[in-house]
């Protein structure tokens, strides 16, 4: 039995650090991603920071991935690991907030909206988009995991409680 518990604490420890680095990426990409362009004379210039949902992006994946590397540090028998499944929720939440933000961002700046006028940008300015998508990519990856994680979580909680009442 106790060989199974560590081989499960070293498989979280493994996933959680797949969590951070796919957060991680996903902040840096976004945070590195910039392009401009050129009309009749006009320059046209893209970066993350003029984008307020871009910004709680890359600030929402950076805490996800401290948080993850932090957890690494919990022991599974401290009194704070119940809090942990709370939190890992709570940052789930975060990310999904974020990317669903960042998702209707980059939906609008690919296919623009005709009813409203507004004008697609990424045939402009190609790389941006490119990097965007390639951390919505990334930071979908570290969700997943992460839900896949909290479920796991609540499964060997939910096992525990089912071997006392028995």
């Amino acid at each position: 039995m106790k060989t199974m518990s560590k081989a499960l604490r070293g498989l979280s420890i493994f996933i959680r650090i797949g969590i951070a680095a796919a957060c991680a990426a996903a902040a840096i990409i976004m945070a590195t991603s910039h392009d401009s362009t050129s009309f009749f004379g006009v320059t046209m210039e893209a970066k993350y920071q003029y984008t307020p949902s871009f910004k709680f992006f890359v600030i929402a994946n950076a805490i996800a991935s401290g948080y993850n590397v932090l957890v690494i540090f919990v022991p599974a028998a401290s009194p704070f690991s119940g809090l942990v499944i709370m939190s890992d929720t709570i940052m789930a939440m975060l990310l999904t907030g974020a990317l669903a933000a960042t998702g209707a961002i980059s939906e609008m700046a690919k296919h623009g909206n005709i009813h409203a006028g507004w004008l697609p940008i990424c045939r402009q300015i190609p790389a941006y988009c490119d990097h965007v998508s390639g951390s919505l990519i990334s930071a979908f990856v570290g969700l997943i995991v992460f839900v896949v994680i909290i479920l796991c979580n609540i499964y060997k909680i939910v096992s525990l409680d089912l071997h006392v009442c028995h």
